[in-house]
Parts: C-alpha cells; sequence; structure tokens
C-alpha cells in the first residue's frame, strides 16, 4: 500500500497545486485519476468519508482532506513531520 495518496482528475487546478507541493517536498506519491474509473472513484469517496472532490489526499491512513487542507498544514509547519513520518515507514 502506498503511503502517499492522491485522488485527481486531470485539469483540476488543486490537483495540479497539490501535485506541485508534494513535488516542492520532493516526496513520492501514487495518483489515482477517478474520471471515467467509478470503482477508483466510490473507493476514494469511501475513504473520504463522503467527500467527492478532487484532490482526496491520504498520508499513510491520514486523511489529510484537498489541496486548501494540505496547505493550511503546510503553513502550520505540520505537513513537514506528516511526510517525514510516512518516508520513515517507507524505508523501515
Amino acid at each position: 500500500m502506498p503511503k502517499i495518496v492522491m485522488y485527481s482528475t486531470l485539469f483540476c487546478p488543486y490537483c495540479m497545486r497539490a501535485k506541485a507541493l508534494l513535488d516542492s517536498k520532493g516526496v513520492d506519491y501514487d495518483e489515482f485519476r477517478i474520471e471515467g474509473d467509478q470503482e477508483r472513484m466510490q473507493e476514494m469517496i469511501q475513504r473520504a468519508n463522503g467527500r467527492t472532490s478532487v484532490p482526496q489526499i491520504f498520508i499513510d491512513d491520514y486523511h489529510v482532506g484537498g489541496y486548501d487542507d494540505m496547505a493550511a498544514l503546510d503553513r502550520a509547519g505540520r505537513l513537514d513531520p506528516l511526510l517525514e513520518t510516512a518516508a520513515r515507514h517507507a524505508t523501515a
């Protein structure tokens, strides 16, 4: 199971921002594009407690939420510790 997962669509500007933020942190993540994939979309909705907007981002089993949520964690200094925890688990 990947440690960082983002559900997205191709032309979503918030998805692009989320990818840019994760890329700037130098972390690997799995991106699941949900357009046209009803099974993956249902998986996202279930994991995200009913949220249907994209992106939906998960670090380990923690549901970060969307881009705005992840950016708020970053501004508060709480994103890097979550990413470091995920990185430590990946190398363990």
